[in-house]
């Protein structure tokens, strides 16, 4: 039998990927939202919010890269299938065309909901012995509440 992580006990990696690969799901979710609301916005700010949507998910995909690689690392599989996102993941897609103000608002609320997942498992990954998600936990953290602020600062009735 192969040791997954030569200073983690079996149980605490399995924890540890369980809640990564949740975060990963919520943040690929987001991702392809984002990336969606890039190529289809229609307002009369189009193009600072195509600028700003454009920004957003090329950061996405840079941090579900590092939660993949993380879980490699921790040497067990990554989720990487639209369906295993959707079922991993607590977040939903839009059902119906959004306005700039309803994009801005959903993926504000998104990266705000990411961030509430993240704050625990930050405490629960560095109790469990790996300061190592702890610490990548901390920069998505930070990178959620950042993008959450900056979206907000477009909405005048926030």
């Amino acid at each position: 039998m192969v040791k997954v992580n030569a200073t983690l006990d079996q149980n605490a990696c399995e924890q540890i990927v369980q809640n990564l690969s949740h975060i990963l799901a919520d943040t690929y979710i987001t991702y392809v939202k984002t990336q969606n609301f890039h190529w289809n916005v229609i307002d009369e700010r189009f193009h600072s919010l195509h600028e700003m949507f454009e920004e957003f998910y090329k950061q996405l995909a840079e941090a579900n890269d590092e939660l993949a690689e993380r879980i490699r690392m921790l040497k067990m599989k990554a989720p990487a299938t639209m369906k295993e996102f959707l079922e991993l993941g607590t977040l939903a897609e839009p059902e119906e065309s959004l306005t700039g103000d309803e994009m801005i608002e959903e993926l504000m609320h998104d990266r705000e909901a990411i961030a509430q997942h993240i704050r625990p498992k930050i405490e629960e990954s560095i109790k469990l012995g790996d300061e190592g998600t702890g610490d990548l936990l901390i920069q998505h953290l930070r990178m959620h509440e950042k993008a959450a602020w900056m979206l907000r600062s477009h909405l005048s009735n926030m």
